[in-house]
């Protein structure tokens, strides 16, 4: 799992859409989850990968797409 500083749980990978820290997200309290893509080290992930196929040559073995790829994400 990649977290934040802000603990908030970051998703690289499809433009940024499935990432809880894209700025449309809301917490459970219902207040707006920030943006956070300007400090995310995985920024490029979610510009440059029109699809997943470059996940099968990332070694991050933190990364939640290749824990969910290989069967690892519970």
């Amino acid at each position: 799992m990649i977290l934040d500083i802000t603990e908030i749980e970051l998703t690289p990978g499809n433009n940024g859409e499935d990432c809880l820290g894209n700025g449309k997200n809301y917490h459970k309290d219902g207040s707006p989850i920030e943006c956070c893509c300007d400090e995310c080290d995985y920024i490029q992930c979610c510009i440059f990968m029109k699809g997943f196929d470059n996940c099968s040559t990332c070694d991050d073995t933190l990364c939640p797409r290749k824990r969910k790829k290989s069967g690892t994400l519970k």
